[in-house]
Parts: C-alpha cells; structure tokens; sequence
C-alpha cells in the first residue's frame, strides 16, 4: 500500500508525523454562536443551543461595538433554560480567567459606554408611552 502521508507535489514537512497505534482521543475548538444576556468585568451570562461542562475551559469572542476581543472563560454553571418543541437553550455562566489588561481596558470602556447611553436614553414603558401619546393625538409626558 502507498505512504499516503505526504501526496504528490505537496512541499515535505518541517517536522516528521508519527503514526499512532492504538487511540488517541483530542478535542477542536470551534466558534459557535451565542446569545450574550449580561457582560461585566468579571464574567457573562450566555445562551446556547448546545450544554456547557461545569469547570471547562474557552475561549469567549465578544463583539463590543465595533471592536472584537478574546477572554479565556471558565463555565461557573450551565443549566436547561427552555424547550421550546424540539429547540433548547441552555444558560451558562461564564467567569472570565485573567484577562489581560487592553482587553479589559476595552472591555470597561464598553461597559461605561453602554451605561451612559442608557442613563440619557428613554426607558422602554417611556418609549412607548410617546408613541401611544403620538398615535392618538395627544402627548403624554
């Protein structure tokens, strides 16, 4: 049988692969979606489609704004949240593992920033409270 290690007209390695007999198992991390319900400096609540091992390890990406960073996190707790037909959400608590010093720079910045926008912003029910008073001609403050 051919050696199927390195296929034709494929530059050779730089290190030497080894054959494995027997079974070596290993684990890919993979970036999947999730829903995050509260962020602080410390850690997150998520939502995900898919259960979360009570003191694992990973790597969070969260998009603040229009800036993108990485937090290793580790699963405080993970529970079924809701089923909804043949849909499940879990919640997880996520603790935030060291994270350096410009992530959390950036990280606080977000947070004062999403604050202080809410502090000036009307509130929902007072949000609503002007588009009823506008639709029925008359104000209501």
């Amino acid at each position: 049988m051919p050696d199927m290690s390195d296929p034709p007209n494929t530059p050779k390695r730089a290190s030497e692969r080894v054959p494995i007999r027997g079974t070596l198992h290993g684990d890919i991390m993979v970036f999947e979606p999730l829903l995050v319900t509260e962020v602080s400096t410390k850690g997150a609540s998520i939502e995900t489609s898919f259960p979360m091992q009570i003191d694992s390890l990973h790597d969070v990406r969260l998009t603040l704004g229009d800036v993108s960073v990485v937090l290793k996190g580790r699963v405080a707790h993970s529970h079924v949240g809701e089923i909804n037909r043949d849909i499940v959400t879990y919640h997880t608590g996520i603790e935030f593992v060291e994270p350096s010093a410009p992530v959390l720079s950036v990280l606080t910045t977000f947070l004062e920033e999403l604050k202080a926008s809410r502090a000036t912003a009307p509130t929902p029910a007072d949000a609503l409270k002007m588009r009823v008073g506008r639709l029925s001609g008359t104000e209501v403050f």
